[in-house]
């Protein structure tokens, strides 16, 4: 009980619990979606190279506009910016379940949706990242973001699964409508928080400079500089393995709709275990090297994935690639939201954001081409070993570096490029 309450600490605060609440039930919607419009891709078109292209239209938008949302998140309040997110994602969810129930839906209708969808998540997500640490004490941090990984990965073990049977039960448009109107438990929440006005949101700065200041921090703080160059190779060469899976799940394992649920659940299997792990650490002590073992072991796990040909061993394969991947996305997270001061975390997690998912759309797109021409088990199997390299690279820049111990919360220390102490 005591090691569950520690596990749990991030949830005696009242917003924080309103916060968690509206968000477990919208990502199960969430991940239902995703899963059945990367069905509802392959079903109209049958094109790897078009599920590669609408990953990269819905995420293009993050890569033009993350850092513009990253200011604002900064100049303004948090708080009526997810709202307003959260409303204008409700809004898409329900045109699309409309488009595709009334059987009127056509290929160039989801690149719009998934266009205006990443323009949306664009300032969504450098405001909702940031917005965290305004609903639990400093001490806290780390354990609310390992539970928001927790409830992300939980959604991906039951959104997937659901979607599975609604897609080969009633249709993809279902699985839209679901999701538009989880989107209400999150709005919800959002109104009821009761939240202190927020110190130091400045204008006197010009919103050029302001970018410009989130760069020069992140350019000279080296350890911030190098957890994202490690996100951004996995983003490219390692996150678009969930782009090829409709392709895995019909053509190499022969699953359909429902495999494709059970190997997207597998995956989140696996990181809601990790996120579990996370959630009872505390400190910050040892997080580099857990990132590295993580990153290795995802390029590992999607190693033996691209070379199995059986079903269920490839589900299994997919628990520890998910597990490896939460565990370094959100050690990451929290190394850098423990570095970055308040009043530049919107344009720093900007940049996390930009690395983490405004890369995606180019590795998408590069996979969905090449998957075309070599097929998807080998595109994979190269991208695997790309992430095998990169974690090679990360450990061995680690060695006796700052990431190797514990790092104070809120460190405002901008960290000399040529110091011996920085990795």
């Amino acid at each position: 009980m005591p090691k569950l309450s520690n596990a749990l600490r991030a949830l005696r605060y009242r917003n924080y619990r309103l916060f968690f609440a509206g968000q477990l039930i919208s990502l199960i919607g969430t991940w239902m979606q995703n899963v059945a419009q990367s069905w509802l891709v392959y079903r109209l078109t049958g094109s790897s190279f078009l599920l590669g292209s609408i990953s990269f239209a819905s995420q293009i938008p993050i890569f033009l506009l993350a850092f513009v949302g990253g200011t604002i998140a900064d100049r303004y309040n948090r708080h009526r910016i997810v709202v307003a997110t959260q409303t204008a994602s409700l809004i898409l969810a329900l045109a699309l379940s409309v488009l595709t129930l009334t059987g009127a839906v056509r290929i160039w209708h989801i690149f719009v949706l998934s266009i205006l969808l990443g323009v949306v998540n664009a300032f969504d997500m450098p405001a909702r990242q940031a917005f965290v640490v305004e609903l639990v004490e400093r001490e806290d941090l780390m354990n609310a973001i390992a539970l928001n990984s927790s409830i992300f990965n939980g959604a991906r073990v039951m959104g997937p699964a659901v979607a599975g049977v609604l897609i080969a039960g009633i249709g993809e448009g279902w699985c839209f409508f679901a999701n538009g109107i989880s989107y209400v438990a999150v709005i919800a929440g959002l109104l009821l928080m009761k939240l202190k006005p927020r110190s130091g949101i400045r204008h006197k700065e010009s919103a050029v400079s302001d970018v410009l200041e989130g760069f020069h921090f992140v350019r000279r703080t080296r350890p911030i500089r190098t957890l994202l160059l490690l996100l951004g190779l996995f983003s490219i060469a390692g996150m678009p393995y969930s782009v090829l899976m409709p392709i895995f799940a019909d053509k190499v394992l022969h699953g359909g709709p429902r495999g494709l649920g059970i190997l997207m659940g597998a995956t989140g299997l696996g990181a809601l275990i990790g996120s579990g792990m996370l959630a009872a650490k505390s400190g910050t002590r040892g997080l580099g090297k857990l990132i590295a073992i993580a990153s290795t072991g995802f390029g590992v796990g999607l190693v033996l994935f691209s070379l199995s040909r059986y079903f269920w061993l490839s589900a299994v394969f997919l628990v520890p690639v998910g597990m490896s991947f939460m565990m370094a996305m959100a050690c990451t997270n929290t190394l850098i939201q423990t570095i970055v001061p308040d009043h530049l975390r919107g344009r720093v997690m900007a940049t996390h954001v930009w690395m983490f998912l405004g890369m995606t759309p180019f590795g998408a797109f590069l996979a969905g081409a090449v998957a075309a021409h070599a097929g998807a088990p080998t595109t994979m199997l190269m991208g695997a070993i790309l992430c095998l390299a990169g974690a090679g690279l990360f450990a061995s820049r680690m060695r006796g570096s700052q990431l190797a111990g514990p790092i104070p919360i809120q460190t405002h220390v901008e960290f000399d490029t040529d110091s011996k102490n920085t990795a």
